[in-house]
């Protein structure tokens, strides 16, 4: 964002953006961009200050009174429809004119609806509203725990994605995207598919990190009934198994491998390199 963004927000009337999930991977880092312009975000979790919980409704009051804008994040549990259609519908009566969502890429590229109905309850809510579709983040290598293994003695990342291609997108870049949405005109109606300027498989991914981070690191691609035999011996519950072999598959079979421009559609400016997130990063707190 630039000093464009805090005088927009300025004449627009925003007095009161609140950043769901604000202590979190993406939220913080909305909060973050957002603060970089002079503007004073709530950050609402459910250990925060300002507390909101989707399973206790009687938080959702507070964090929307007074309040022209929100990044929603949400629940990603089996309800999280319906408890987005209740929220806009409550973000309305509030007075609330925008909502910036966060969705993902491969929602819109898997069969099923569960997750497009999340981001139908944003576009019947009535209200300005953004979707955002990144792809998997840079950031997901140190900050995801289904990577921590990388990190782990033995310096291995195991997972069922083969060969296949992602277009890693920088959180910085999501950031700064979200920050414009919730206070610039011309973002209202727009569903934002963001990435990285190039795909990498996994493995050219932790090479070029092991690179920075001087460390024996080393991909492993194994089979999907491997991959569901460790996740059984890790604790992990069957449904959660289930779901990260369909997202590994999409990588695998490379269905939204190539780069897309939603960051320059949004910023006019090309997105971050994968590199500029490896020589960011210290991965010696790794």
């Amino acid at each position: 964002m630039t000093t464009e963004t805090n005088e927009t927000a300025q004449t627009t009337g925003l007095s009161r953006i609140v950043v769901l999930g604000g202590t979190g991977k993406t939220g913080s880092r909305v909060a973050a961009a957002l603060r970089r312009d002079g503007l004073n975000p709530a950050v609402a979790s459910r250990r925060g200050p300002l507390r909101f919980d989707w399973a206790d409704r009687s938080t959702w009051g507070p964090a929307l009174e007074g309040t022209d804008a929100v990044y929603v994040v949400d629940s990603q549990g089996p309800n999280a429809s319906a408890e987005v259609r209740d929220f806009a519908a409550a973000a309305a009566r509030a007075g609330v004119r925008r909502l910036v969502l966060l969705s993902a890429r491969v929602w819109g590229e898997l069969p099923g609806d569960n997750h497009l109905a999340v981001e139908k309850a944003v576009k019947e809510s009535g209200l300005q509203w953004t979707v955002l579709r990144p792809t998997w983040f840079a950031q997901n290598f140190t900050e995801f725990e289904f990577f921590a293994s990388l990190w782990g003695p033995e310096g291995e990342l195991r997972l069922p994605t083969g060969e296949g291609r992602e277009a890693f997108v920088d959180l910085e870049d999501l950031a700064d995207v979200a920050a414009a949405a919730l206070t610039q005109d011309g973002h209202a109606g727009r569903t934002y598919i963001l990435s990285g300027t190039r795909s990498l498989s996994f493995g050219d991914a932790v090479a070029e990190i092991a690179r920075a981070a001087d460390r024996p690191l080393r991909f492993v691609a194994v089979s999907d009934d491997d991959f569901r035999a460790e996740l059984a011996a890790a604790g992990f519950p069957d449904a959660v198994t289930d779901e990260m072999i369909t997202l590994f598959g999409h990588i695998r079979e490379e269905r939204g491998a190539e780069p897309v421009d939603g960051v320059r559609e949004a910023l006019g400016r090309a997105p971050r390199d994968f590199t500029d997130y490896v020589r960011r990063t210290d991965f010696s707190a790794s």
